[in-house]
Formats: C-alpha cells, sequence, structure tokens
C-alpha cells in the first residue's frame, strides 16, 4: 500500500470521530474478493443493535446475556477480537424488539454507557473498573421509553451530554466524576424518546441539538439555556437524531409516517427563532431508524419509501437519485469513508459499497456478511476494519488488506 493514509482512525462514539456518520480514513479497497472482504473474527452477541465505538484498537460494546440476566459491556481486541475486560451487572430486561440499542462513547481514559433502563455508567478505559454511576431514572424522573434507553451519550472533550426528560432536556456532566456541569429546566414537558443529542454552530452560537415526540430544540453549549424549540409532531418514537445541514438549517425526520422537516434558525442579537424552511410527508421520503449523513452540499440515507431505498437528496429535499431498481437496504445502517458507502442490507446482512456520487447510485462491491433478520445495528470504522453485527453475532472485516 503506499503512503499518506488516514490509518487508525478512532471511531470513539455513535456516527463516529464528527457524530456524522463519515470516517476519515483513506486508502480503502473499492472491490472486493468474490468471498468479500476477510473477517477477522466473530464473536457470539445476545439479541439487539448495540453497535461499536472504537478507540486506541479497543472496541468498546454493550451486550446481554439472557441465560442469567446479566447487562454487560465488553472491550475487545480490534486485531483478535479477544476481551481485554467485560464489565456485568445483573440486571432484569425482557426483550421488547430485541434487548441492547446504543453505542458507548469513549476516549483514552473513559467509556460511557447508558443500558436499556437507564443507568448511566463511566468505566476506566484500560481496566473496566466502574468509576461512577448515575440512575437517570432516579436523579431526573425520567421515564424509560418504549422499546428501552435507544440514545447514544454524545462526548466533548471536557464532558459529557446527554438528553433525560423528566425535570430536565438535557444535562452536561464532568467525565470524571459525573458532576452535573449544568441542566436545561424541562419547562416545556418533553419527553425522553430514542434520538441522540446532536452538536451543532447555529447562528454563531454552539449549541445541542435533540428531536423529541414534539419537536426540535437548541441548547447552548455554553450554559445549558434553552435557545429555541420548534413544534413538530412526530410520531411514536423520535429515532434518528436532528441533523445541522449548513446554513443553519436543521433536518429532521421520524418513522410511522411522521415525514420529514427542515428548519432554519435565526439568531438576532441573542434572541433565536425557528422558521419551516420545507415540510415533507411520508410518502416523498423520511427515515425510520438512521439518520442521514450529509456530503458535498447533499444528504444521504435509507428511506422507508419502497423498502429502503438508498437515497441521495438535495438540501431541499428533492430526490436525486435513489436505488430503485438494483437494490432496497430495509433499516439497515450506513457510513462513509474514502469516498463510498458501506451500507448493509437490513433483511438479508448482505453489505453493498456503494459510490458518494452526486449523480448515480454506482455499486462497487457486495458481500454476504452477515445474517437477516434486522440486521439494524450501527458500524464502527478504524484501521481499516469495519466491525458490524446482526442479531447474533458482531464480526470484523478487513476493508484495506492492512
Amino acid at each position: 500500500m503506499g503512503s499518506g493514509f488516514a490509518r487508525g482512525a478512532d471511531w470513539p462514539q455513535f456516527r463516529g470521530p464528527g457524530r456524522d456518520g463519515i470516517s476519515p480514513e483513506t486508502g480503502l479497497w473499492r472491490k472486493w474478493p468474490t468471498a468479500g472482504p476477510k473477517v477477522l473474527w466473530s464473536v457470539p452477541v445476545g439479541q439487539g443493535y448495540a453497535g461499536a465505538a472504537i478507540v486506541g484498537g479497543r472496541v468498546y460494546h454493550h451486550d446481554y446475556d439472557e441465560g442469567i440476566s446479566e447487562w454487560i459491556v465488553y472491550a475487545r481486541s480490534l486485531l483478535t477480537g479477544k476481551p481485554f475486560w467485560s464489565f456485568r451487572e445483573a440486571r432484569k430486561i425482557r426483550p421488547n424488539h430485541a434487548i441492547t440499542r446504543t453505542v458507548p462513547a469513549a476516549d483514552a481514559r473513559y467509556v460511557f454507557s447508558i443500558d436499556p433502563k437507564l443507568g448511566l455508567h463511566c468505566f476506566d478505559a484500560k481496566s473496566g473498573k466502574r468509576i461512577w454511576n448515575k440512575d437517570l431514572v432516579d436523579a431526573y424522573k425520567t421515564a424509560i421509553p418504549p422499546w428501552y434507553n435507544g440514545q447514544c451519550p454524545l462526548l466533548e472533550p471536557d464532558r459529557l451530554i446527554l438528553a433525560t426528560g423528566g425535570s430536565a432536556i438535557l444535562v452536561a456532566l464532568d467525565k470524571a466524576t459525573g458532576k452535573e456541569l449544568w441542566r436545561t429546566p424541562n419547562t416545556i414537558g418533553l419527553q425522553l424518546s430514542h434520538a441522540s443529542v446532536m452538536p451543532a454552530v447555529l447562528g454563531g452560537v454552539k449549541q445541542y441539538l435533540y428531536t423529541t415526540l414534539n419537536g426540535i430544540v437548541g441548547v447552548d453549549a455554553r450554559s445549558g439555556q434553552l435557545l429555541w424549540s420548534h413544534a413538530r409532531k412526530f410520531n411514536v418514537a423520535a429515532v434518528p437524531s436532528p441533523l445541522a445541514v449548513g446554513g443553519d438549517r436543521v433536518f429532521a425526520t421520524g418513522p410511522y409516517d411522521a415525514g420529514s422537516v427542515m428548519i432554519r434558525v435565526k439568531n438576532a442579537g441573542g434572541k433565536f427563532t425557528t422558521e419551516t424552511v420545507f415540510d415533507m410527508p411520508a410518502n416523498e421520503w423520511n427515515s425510520e431508524v438512521h439518520t442521514p449523513i450529509v456530503y458535498k452540499g447533499h444528504m444521504f440515507g435509507v428511506g422507508k419509501k419502497k423498502r429502503g431505498l438508498f437515497t441521495c437528496l438535495t438540501l431541499d429535499g428533492k430526490v436525486v437519485w435513489d436505488s430503485e431498481g438494483a437494490a432496497a437496504f430495509e433499516l439497515g445502517s450506513y457510513l462513509l469513508a474514502d469516498g463510498m458507502f458501506f451500507v448493509l442490507e437490513g433483511k438479508t446482512g448482505a453489505l453493498r459499497l456503494i459510490e458518494a456520487s452526486l449523480t448515480g447510485y454506482k455499486e462497487l462491491a457486495r458481500a454476504q456478511v452477515l445474517s437477516g433478520q434486522d440486521v439494524w445495528g450501527p458500524m464502527a470504522l478504524s484501521d481499516g476494519k469495519l466491525v458490524l453485527r446482526d442479531l447474533t453475532k458482531m464480526v470484523c472485516l478487513d476493508v484495506r488488506g492492512s
């Protein structure tokens, strides 16, 4: 291989290093062997959709052992899959459309996990020792959402950000101690759903975005002050996370025929207001589970329409192209790296490699790497190794030949 590749880039949390679904790695294969990428390791996991975070060659992920009713956090070798440590805690959780569904957040010192019943845990990344924990139900009078917790914590350099519902909308916590740095009082009665908090700069102010069943909110990153809220009904569950797309615009989409909406956030001397740019019914385009990826001024994602077409949309919500006639992905996940999308078929576990094109669907490679059904867990990429899972196993693929 040549020199100059971005090697060993971590995937430290949900949607990767930039929380945008994009890996900075390069030098990845654009074609695969007939049998597909080499499987470096495969390990059994309990039923769920809990994807991985990868930091410093360690894979962190959640699991659940139904036989003995234990919730588990693993740290594994990215090279071999062998555990460095595991944390286990007795936790009675009955399957409710599977069990685990979230990604930890990690750096060189800490691993942060939210369990299905809203226990927040901080572990020492090297030893696996639990440093502190907090029950969000007790601390914030939070109601556990249907299908358990779906939120992945947001890791910032000096703090952890998460939504709580109950007495607060969002909270910022000190990473080392769990001490609350600020909270956004929940004066508007928002309930916790399944979306995750996303960072953005809007109107020149860094803020955190969150989607609820009643709409979208923006919270000042420094103080926790609620800067704005935009009323917009989502149905049953808010699952994809809100997405800053540039030009002070925010895109939000949801399942159960909720459709999609683009809003603009305005800052007039510190007073924030919002306006609707467009609102799309579900029969035009919406995503049920995964948050779209913004690339070259376009949005890419798997939509509900026609069994999950992979779609390129303009920021005006117009479909440029989709995969109709070539592939359908149901609720499969996707990430972008080296100008290519890795996209999973949710029903079959096939993995497709697609050119990140603004002009049309171009498939570069395809391989059967997992088994259906419900292959919905988010993928992670680090050091040319792609970690992905189905309902029964987690596998690591070599997608660079390094």
